[in-house]
């Protein structure tokens, strides 16, 4: 890649703030950013590289002096530069070519539970401390010049920071991620997506006449439906006794005694009053779930506030996990990867006038990923027919040749669970548990006899099930609300799905196996091994871009049984054949992923991301084209990864939530 620019500023902002109301601990990046109390003292600017001091450009005086920098040709380096760049972008109308950001590299470099703020950084990397000047303009709405002085001072420091931990982490950086921290940042830094707020009035009083009318009809106040005791009581006196959890261990209380009321819309329980046959119960649940899931009045709300303001930032963080895949921007207050489906919000975002979103959405990327890393073959095969995957795939699982969505939905649903959850050392425990509450964003689903039957559970499977007193153990720790014979056949006929799986998968198994053994000799040991694409080394994997998923401080130790695992990070996380698996599918998936987008952003931009999709903002006459075009180089077989097959499906509108058919 040619750089788009001939020199790069690296800058630093001080604002005014007041830590009693307008800071922003309290107040979201945006909001502060476009606050009327909004107010730059100056900001320090250096060009990297050269013997130069940094200037100290003061606040009155900015407007002009930006007003002077070819902005076409000129790069951009800060810490945060989500902060930085936002307030040049929509308080100074400058578009810097292109952004560069310590915190984003230090994220994807050391992970993120290090934290990567400036101060941890110069200290990690034996640099000056950063200075605390800045304390002493809380609250204060003009500065003495020699306030001024000291900030101009402190700024100047950060700016010497910022420069020398970028030289420490952009070495051996790969050029395709720079240009991924950069389009990131330009999702929020540029925006496009508009809001529409008059759908967003009518959804948000909509929702509140539902909930009102719902609760006048129960007789019952939001205060009763939200605590968990008054609920309860409510429940007992349609004769039903609440349902309870064991507490779940913590830090603090690794062996916590009692339990806790199963009023989450995540426990089986729970869901069982919600679908059940008792009509008056089933009514409080859904008066409960309205009251307490205010996830989406608030974001509509916000998004409101937001359309109020401006365009949409989307607020994402480059690197938030350990897999390379974005996270919502920590305090943002919206996360655009947890949007729903069918919700109204994806229907008030909408693409500027003249222009529509052309949506691109990699089909079932971790399964084919997998079943590359595997070989296996039966399973590329399927991909590579374009049939559908999971009636194909349960037409193998389930030996039932020619099964089709419409002639065995239940078994297809039951492939599609396993295609999708199995591959990484899914237990039947778990499996089970799932089900009971909704596996993968489905409905709550609890197998019958007649199911059992379908997947071939005799007499003979139950009595070997039951034989180990540790399923039944297990078995019984699964929170339900049926009988226990009934949650036996359940659990059997979940363990059966899993069994078939793994022996009709068994490329995959062997797969966990290679896996499980890499964790002592190259991870915890140091020797190198590569596989395909991927590199095993010392406390690391390295991908096929050259970016790692990181294992630091990989130890053995004990659990609460006695049983040796394998641990790794401050906080103990486990590390196992499944979950290496994971890691380097969802590493290598969004790989795929990004060299995709990165394509389609050559000729349009990418305004935001959710999971395996892209969001790309079109103009009106170059739709019909593009939407075959944005697939074709989201598809395009990798040269790291011959022979996969790759699928997608898209569409496009001005509206977000209409964008896919």
């Amino acid at each position: 890649m040619s750089a788009p620019y001939d020199r790069i500023l690296t800058v630093d902002f001080e604002t005014y703030w007041d830590s009693k109301s307008y800071t922003l601990s309290k107040l979201t990046t945006e909001e502060y950013i476009r606050h009327g109390l909004f107010h730059a003292f100056g900001m320090g600017v250096r060009e990297f590289g050269s013997d130069a001091p940094t200037q100290w450009i003061r606040g009155d005086d900015l407007p002009e002096y930006l007003s002077g920098i070819d902005w076409g040709r000129t790069a951009v380096l800060a810490h945060n530069a989500q902060f930085d760049i936002a307030i040049l972008s929509w308080r100074y109308n400058v578009r810097p070519a292109f952004i560069f950001d310590t915190l984003s590299m230090a994220r994807a470099l050391r992970g993120v539970e290090v934290g990567n703020s400036l101060a941890r950084l110069a200290q990690a990397f034996s640099l000056p401390p950063k200075g605390t000047a800045v304390y002493s303009t809380d609250g204060l709405k003009s500065i003495s010049r020699e306030v001024e002085k000291e900030l101009a001072d402190y700024c100047a420091h950060d700016v010497h920071l910022c420069e020398e931990i970028f030289k420490r982490l952009v070495a051996g950086y790969p050029t395709s991620e720079l240009r991924l921290i950069d389009m990131t940042l330009k999702m929020y830094t540029e925006p496009v997506l508009l809001l529409d707020k008059l759908m967003l009035v009518n959804a948000i009083e909509s929702e509140r006449e539902a909930r009102e009318e719902l609760l006048a009809r129960l007789g019952v106040t939001d205060a009763a439906l939200a605590s968990n005791g008054q609920f309860a009581e409510l429940l007992r006196t349609l004769n039903v006794e609440p349902p309870t959890k064991k507490k779940k261990p913590t830090v603090k209380t690794p062996h916590p005694k009692g339990v806790n009321f199963a009023f989450a819309k995540t426990d089986a329980m729970f869901q069982a009053m919600l679908n059940g046959d008792n009509e008056d119960v089933a009514l409080l649940c859904e008066a409960r779930l309205k009251v307490k899931s205010t996830t989406e009045r608030t974001r509509a709300q916000r998004f409101l506030e937001i359309s109020q303001r401006g365009p949409l930032p989307v607020p994402l963080s480059y690197y938030g996990a350990l897999s390379g895949r974005w996270t919502a921007s920590k305090g943002s207050a919206i996360n655009m990867q947890n949007l729903k489906r069918k919700s109204f919000l994806r229907e008030a975002i909408m693409a500027p006038v003249g222009n529509q979103l052309v949506v691109g959405d990699l089909s079932q990327i971790e399964p084919r990923v997998l079943a590359w890393y595997s070989d296996y073959f039966d399973m590329l095969d399927i991909f590579r027919s374009g049939a559908d995957p999971y009636a194909a795939f349960g037409s193998q699982m389930f030996n039932i040749p020619g099964m089709t969505k419409d002639s065995h939905p239940d078994l297809r649903q039951s492939a599609k669970s396993a295609l999708l959850g199995a591959g990484y050392g899914l237990g039947w425990v778990s499996f089970a548990q799932q089900l009971l509450t909704g596996f993968l964003g489905a409905p709550p689903v609890r197998y019958n006899k007649d199911f059992a039957r379908k997947l071939g559970v005799d007499a003979a499977y139950v009595d070997k099930f039951l034989d180990w007193d540790d399923n039944v153990i297990k078995m019984l720790e699964i929170p339900h609300t049926c009988t226990d014979k009934e949650l036996l056949i359940h659990c059997v006929a979940a363990k059966k799905i899993i069994d078939i799986y793994r022996s009709t998968a068994h490329p995959v198994v062997s797969f966990w196996d290679m896996c499980s053994g890499l964790i002592d000799s190259a991870l915890a040991q140091g020797r190198e091994f590569r596989y395909k694409c991927v590199t095993f080394r010392k406390g690391e994997i390295e991908l096929p871009n050259g970016m790692k998923l990181l294992y630091p401080d990989l130890r053995r130790v004990k659990d609460d049984k006695g049983r040796s695992q394998w641990v790794y990070g401050p906080d103990a996380t486990k590390l196992y054949a499944g979950k290496i698996t994971n890691n380097i599918v969802q590493g290598t998936a969004r790989i795929v992923m990004t060299d995709g987008m990165l394509r389609v952003s050559k000729r349009y931009p990418i305004k935001g991301t959710v999971h395996d999709e892209l969001i790309a903002v079109v103009p009106n006459a170059e739709v019909d084209d593009a939407k075959t075009w944005v697939l074709a180089q989201m598809t395009m077989e990798p040269r790291y990864m011959p022979g996969i097959p790759l699928n997608a499906d898209g569409g496009a509108h001005r509206r977000y939530g209409l964008a896919k058919n």
